[in-house]
């Protein structure tokens, strides 16, 4: 796939008239897609597809378009032939681009990973002995994804990557199941089967009477899952340098005003050990690791060409929207097992959703819990609780009242297949946080 590649970007250069420039963006899959539902296979499926983007540019004026790929030559090259032209015609009606900017040093690089993956059929039949006498509900998701840049100067990156993301609830009845995720890079019955166990624990627990609890502040447990979830709304403009510089970023009080998080808490976009390309649309090359926050005190942003070129400061491959794609939170020294004695009386919160800001110069997040989450007590987990919708800053949550985070990491892969699957991920561990906010 990447000399097919290879061979369309070396078509495109052919085919270019004086003073034009191209850069192109290839992405691929080959994925196989397992259903369940009651603990059996309902719908699999292999998906195969490629695409090419394409951005044409003549002086500061440029004009892109996408294109669907078949694999065969010759329809391919008649694709992006027309592509090429109806780009080529629209030049002449489009403006300057003052922030237009595109690498033009070249640097080639290549990788590909080692495909560790069991056959498709041997994980579902894993899948459907660890879930026995559960209803299983979930979809599997396997395979290569591909990305791939190249540019008229000659510049040629590739990126293979293979990867597995299953993500299942145990269900019990109304919007009542236990959430859970396995992916990762190397498959393995018994991680899954002790993934399974777990959650049947908490299925247990799930069909007795739920709790409500009234409105308050409470000791709280946000487990990897859901604590991914409430940082990466900093992604919301918390990390990009044009955030910052138009005081637009929901970090403006670290920026401007020197507040602080806990000093455990640092945080990288971390593309080495992530499953996202390390080059970016434009050509630019990402470094192995950028770090955003760095002891609770914030360090670096992220620059994406277009803000390189406005506020001239060098960039480091960030994407256009200045957001992380391999988020990872450092480690902290709280083992898992001490979680419940430490919590001790509190919430243990494994999922959120409808997150939002409710104040984003304050930083402060709105959410409501969702699926298992549990009361304890005197260490012990009592109940399910009702749904509840909390309201807390990340200068509170992740600043003063953060107790630890714990030694233990999961590695999250986004599950999101519009388009194609997500090279989005998260390595995050858990965070015991003291006085969390519920207000509803």
């Amino acid at each position: 796939m990447q000399a097919y590649f290879e061979e369309l970007a070396d078509f495109l250069t052919k085919s270019l008239h004086k003073r034009e420039v191209f850069t192109a963006g290839f992405s691929g899959e080959d994925s196989d897609f397992v259903r369940f539902n009651h603990d059996k296979i309902r719908q699999a499926g292999a998906v195969s597809q490629r695409y090419l983007s394409l951005d044409l540019i003549r002086g500061a004026r440029h004009a892109s378009g996408a294109v669907t790929l078949t694999g065969g030559k010759n329809e391919d090259h008649r694709r992006v032939k027309a592509l090429l032209a109806d780009l080529r015609a629209k030049l002449p009606n489009l403006p300057d681009d003052p922030h237009l900017l595109y690498s033009t040093e070249v640097r080639s690089t290549s990788e590909t990973a080692q495909n560790r993956l069991p056959d498709a059929k041997e994980a579902a039949v894993d899948v459907m002995a660890a879930g026995k006498g559960h209803d299983l509900v979930g979809i599997l998701a396997a395979g290569g994804i591909h990305a791939g840049f190249a540019n008229s100067f000659g510049q040629r990156n590739w990126f293979t990557t293979y990867s597995f993301n299953f993500d299942w609830s145990l269900y019990h009845a109304t919007d009542k199941a236990v959430k859970c995720a396995y992916a990762g890079f190397d498959w393995s019955p018994d991680a899954l089967r002790e993934k399974m166990a777990a959650a049947a624990e908490q299925l247990v627990v799930l069909r007795r009477v739920p709790k409500t609890i009234p409105p308050g502040d409470y000791r709280v447990y946000m487990a990897p899952v859901a604590l991914a979830d409430f940082v990466g709304m900093l992604s919301w403009g918390g990390f990009g340098l044009k955030s910052h510089r138009t005081k637009q970023t929901v970090l403006l009080r670290m920026a401007e005003a020197g507040a602080t998080l806990h000093p455990s808490v640092t945080i990288r976009e971390n593309t080495k050990e992530g499953v996202s390309p390390n080059f970016q649309e434009k050509g630019f090359l990402k470094p192995d690791a950028v770090t955003l926050i760095e002891g609770g005190r914030l360090a670096d942003t992220l620059v994406s060409p277009r803000s390189s070129k406005e506020f001239d400061v060098p960039t480091n491959g960030a994407n256009g929207m200045e957001a992380p794609s391999s988020l990872d939170i450092a480690p902290g020294d709280l083992r898992r097992e001490e979680i419940l004695a430490r919590l001790d009386t509190g919430v243990w919160i494994n999922n959120v959703w409808y997150l939002n800001y409710s104040d984003r110069p304050g930083c402060r997040i709105t959410g409501m819990t969702r699926f298992a989450c549990f009361w304890v007590e005197k260490g012990q987990v009592v109940a399910p609780i009702n749904v509840m919708r909390f309201d807390e800053t990340i200068y509170r949550a992740l600043g003063e009242n953060l107790l630890g985070l714990t030694r233990e990491r999961d590695m999250l892969l986004d599950s999101g297949t519009y388009g194609g699957r997500s090279t989005e991920s998260a390595r995050v561990p858990g965070a015991l946080i003291d006085k969390f906010h519920f207000n509803l």
